[in-house]
């Protein structure tokens, strides 16, 4: 039995709400998030951190996020994930031996990030970076279509919770880790200790085996079937019913939510909140209410079923970017901070839950790696090229209040594309495998 075991003993006696997230798949999915936040981890603040204190200028230290990249174009090369069966390792299963095969590449190149000192050779330590970063957003591939595999339709929005809960422990948790350790011993040994947490996702591997939903697609006999492979995962997305649509509002609907997201420690900064302040409301606050967030978010899903939940993270998350507005109209207010920061990452985790949820439905089986890469990709694009190009102009020219509002009304086109979609029974028809087969029960 594939993502579930049987309710007994402990698990019968837990309340209905929190008995979903005790099943082997819900668990392994957070195993599962857990190694996925590692390498970024690693080349995000940990990196930043300690480039900062070899003495790295900060325009060499800052010039380092484009290591980042990899993870906004991980959709290029995921179908070799889908469809080339690895020699030897291949033996155990597909998605099984690129589990394996990317966790180690991932340890070995933090292993190697670790060992360089960035004050005798930062070339060597910007190559070294981008090896984590290529080698980290290749794992993540994998980890996110063996999650989706593992779980059974009715786990997914459980799932892509406890998914988010371990990757936001497991990069807190590995970068606290790393700090301690460069503290009482050197960086070296800190990142030699880190690239452990790539185990996490290789245990959950040997001990749940092959996801039993995969499908496997057909065995590639030369270089013209391998450029139809390569499409393959586009095609048959763009086969189905209204997929333009679908595909429009997976560009959109994060657009409102990612222009205000990405322009929070601007307005902190100009309100004058001190680190502290910042540190206590939008790290340890906003943590909380976040987690808490994901938890309800599981809930609703399993309550109200996708359709419904999804609509509401969606309005939920529009909403959220008012209560910035308001911030801005208050100035240095520490409720009004307070409430603006509890209020949008508590949205920010039921809207997680159900996007993501609703992303993993959207593949197919036999193209999982692929279509999740692409559509995860696909939700960010949009608003992180408007952020960049844009916010910093609309804040200048209309003010941080005005900018907000702005970002509200932004939101709403994917609400109101969703509404329609569902109107139209285009959610239903649109989903792939992954939202609507269970795997094969053995006899």
């Amino acid at each position: 039995m594939s993502g579930q075991i049987a309710d007994i003993g402990w698990r019968k006696n837990l309340p209905a709400g929190v008995r979903p997230y005790s099943e082997a798949a819900p668990l392994s999915a957070f195993f599962l998030g857990i190694s996925s936040a590692l390498p970024l981890t690693m080349i995000a603040a940990t990196l930043t951190t300690r480039l900062a204190q070899a003495g790295i200028e900060k325009s060499t230290v800052t010039a380092f996020a484009l290591t980042f990249l990899a993870y906004n174009f991980k959709w290029l090369w995921a179908p070799i994930i889908d469809v080339v069966k690895l020699p030897i390792i291949g033996r155990m299963g597909q998605r099984l031996s690129w589990l394996i095969l990317t966790a180690a590449m991932a340890m070995a190149a933090i292993i190697y990030l670790g060992s360089l000192d960035p004050s005798a050779d930062i070339i060597a330590v910007a190559v070294a970076a981008t090896m984590v970063g290529v080698a980290g957003a290749t794992f993540d591939v994998v980890i996110d279509a063996y999650r989706i595999e593992l779980l059974e339709p009715e786990q997914l929005g459980v799932g892509s919770g406890m998914s988010q809960y371990g990757w936001r422990i497991g990069a807190a948790t590995a970068g606290a880790v790393a700090l301690v350790i460069a503290a009482r011993s050197n960086w070296s040994i800190a990142y030699y200790v880190c690239s452990l947490f790539a185990l996490f996702a290789v245990f959950v591997g040997l001990i749940m085996r092959e996801p039993a939903r995969r499908q496997e697609p057909q065995p590639l006999k030369g270089p013209i079937q391998a450029a139809i492979a390569y499409v393959s995962p586009l095609v048959e997305f763009f086969k189905r019913s209204g997929a333009p649509v679908v595909l429009l509002f997976v560009l959109v609907h994060k657009i409102g939510d990612t222009l205000a997201n990405l322009t929070f420690r601007l307005l902190f900064e100009d309100l004058g909140f001190t680190n502290d302040e910042i540190a206590f409301y939008d790290v340890s606050l906003g943590f909380i209410a976040f987690l808490i967030g994901i938890f309800v978010g599981g809930i609703v899903y399993s309550r109200l079923g996708m359709k419904k939940a999804v609509m509401l993270s969606l309005i939920l998350m529009a909403v959220s970017n008012l209560s910035f507005a308001g911030l801005a109209a208050s100035g240095h207010n520490n409720w009004a901070m307070a409430a603006a920061i509890g209020f949008e990452n508590f949205a920010s985790g039921i809207g997680g839950v159900a996007v993501v949820a609703y992303l993993s439905a959207l593949c197919n089986l036999s193209f999982t790696a692929t279509q999740f890469a692409l559509l995860s990709a696909a939700a960010s694009i949009l608003g992180r090229f408007l952020t960049g190009t844009t916010a910093g102009s609309l804040i200048e020219w209309m003010g941080y209040v005005n900018f907000y509002l702005l970002t509200t009304l932004a939101a709403f086109p994917g609400v109101i594309i969703f509404w329609l979609m569902i109107r139209s029974g285009l959610v239903d028809r649109s989903l792939g495998t992954a939202g609507t087969e269970h795997a094969v029960e053995d006899e």
